[in-house]
This record gives C-alpha cells, structure tokens and sequence, in this order.
C-alpha cells in the first residue's frame, strides 16, 4: 500500500494520510504509535501540549524505520510564542522526541489577544532555516491570521491544520488557502464523535455502497478534498482500518451528499478564544 504525497509550497512532500495522537495517554503513546507504524502509517502528529511527544519518539527509535521514510510533525505551544521562547521550544520538543529535526512544525494557536503569533512565526522561520524543521506551518489560523504572518515575514505557511470534518468545513479558511497554496490539514476529522455523523444519510448509504464503514467513507471524503487527515484511535482493529481507505473511490455524487452535510457545526473552541 502506497499513502499518497502531496507536494507543500515549499517544494517539499507530505503524506496525505497520517496519524494523530490528540489526547492519548502519555503512558500509552509508545505502543499506540508502535501500533500504527506497524500498520503502515509513516506520518505522525504530535504536539507539546499533548505531553506525549517522548512517547512518540520511543515508538520511532524502538521501530528500525529509517528517519527519511518517516514524516513527524509536532506544534509550538501559545504560551511559547513571545520573544526566543519558540527557539527553546523546538529544543525542547526535538530533546523528547530523541531527533535533531521534524519535517514539520507548527503554530499550534494564534492566541490573538496575547499579540505573539507574529512573532511566533518569524521565530518558526529562523528554525526552518536553522534546519531543525524542514517545513514550517501554522494551526487554527484564521484568513486575517494569514494575512498578519505573511505580511510581516513575506514566508505564507506550507499547511493550515484546522477543524474540519463535514457538518463545519471552513470554507472561508479553506478559500483563503487555496489562493496562495497554502495545504489544508483536518483536525477533528470525523467530527470528533460530537455529533452523529455516521448515521447521516449520505454517509451511511456511501458506506454500504462501498461495503466500508461510516469513518472510512469520511476519511476518503477528506482525501478527496485534498486534505491532510490524522485520524487517531487506539484499538489495532480501528487503526488499521482507517488506513484501508485507498482501495476505492466516492463517487461524484456521494462526494457532494457528504458536502452538502455542512452547517456551520463547529465542535471545539473558536481560534479567536484560546489565549
């Protein structure tokens, strides 16, 4: 099995499908992550604020893959966005995460009423040039984040890792994205099980049509997209399967059903409230 690239604006290559581990247990990272390599994934998600970064970095050394067939991206913390605090931050990250850089690191928040993204941003430049991260994005920007971060620095971000899933697809973010090809990551993928998704009707009849289930008929609508997706699980059984979704195709119509589920359902904090 082959996991699509797709090409970032800085010429580098991501896979299109990797996995995520939001919220997993610190003390269950290795072997969840040990899980998911042996599966087949090769892009994993972490962050700092996710206390799970050692973890991560356990299960790719214990693992003999070869670093250059490994995608890792971990996430800049808000409370790490003024002044230097970004540099020690990366530091720090790749300390635990036992390597000396990640292919890419992001912006986790804009935190917009604490003044520092920008900052932040200039700062995640000196570390991609200081090659301690090959490519460098943000997280839960919205346009007129974008819009303050390019202007000031002249560098657009490779990615953009937003909520995204169908009942909330952003697509004033996604829009803004696209003009200045700027990647597109969705977090919350599968609605994060906050609502039921899966019953809806044009999922539902998708995944018997397929013969698959609900998550992986989601999870291709994302590819489909051309979105970045990670989802996470830590049952064997369920990260294996959300793997097995390149061996067939929504069609026209049942890509446009789940399109039309949109109705502004965000399930998680909004970027301008987290501070």
């Amino acid at each position: 099995m082959t996991i699509p690239a797709l090409t970032l604006n800085d010429g580098h290559t991501i896979p299109q499908l990797g996995f995520g581990v939001f919220k997993v247990d610190p003390a269950e990272t290795e072997r969840i992550v040990s899980e998911a390599l042996a599966a087949g994934y090769r892009h994993i998600d972490t962050a700092a604020i996710y206390g799970n970064e050692e973890g991560v970095g356990r299960a790719i050394a214990a693992s003999g893959i070869p670093r250059e067939e490994l995608f890792v991206t971990t996430k800049l913390w808000f409370e790490d966005q003024a002044g230097d605090k970004p540099l020690a931050a990366i530091d720090t990250s790749l300390d635990k995460l036992g390597l000396d850089r990640v292919d890419l690191y992001l912006s986790h928040w804009p935190a917009p009423k604490n003044g520092h993204f920008v900052n932040a941003w200039e700062r995640m430049i000196e570390i991609r040039d200081a090659g301690k991260a090959t490519s460098i994005g943000v997280s839960n920007h919205l346009p007129e984040h974008l819009e303050k971060v390019i202007a000031a620095t002249g560098v657009t971000p490779a990615v953009d890792q937003i909520e995204l899933h169908p009942a909330y697809q952003q697509r004033d973010v996604t829009s803004f994205a696209a003009g200045r090809g700027i990647l597109i990551e969705a977090w919350g993928p599968l609605g994060q099980g906050k609502y039921p998704l899966f019953e809806e009707e044009p999922v539902a009849a998708a995944a018997a049509a397929h013969g698959k289930t609900p998550a992986q008929v989601v999870l291709r609508w994302h590819l489909q997209q051309g979105h970045i997706v990670f989802p996470k699980s830590s049952t064997p059984e369920r990260i294996r399967e959300n793997l097995d979704v390149f061996g067939f195709a929504l069609t026209d119509d049942e890509q446009a059903a789940i399109t039309a589920l949109e109705r502004g359902g965000r399930v998680s904090a909004h970027p301008d409230e987290v501070n």
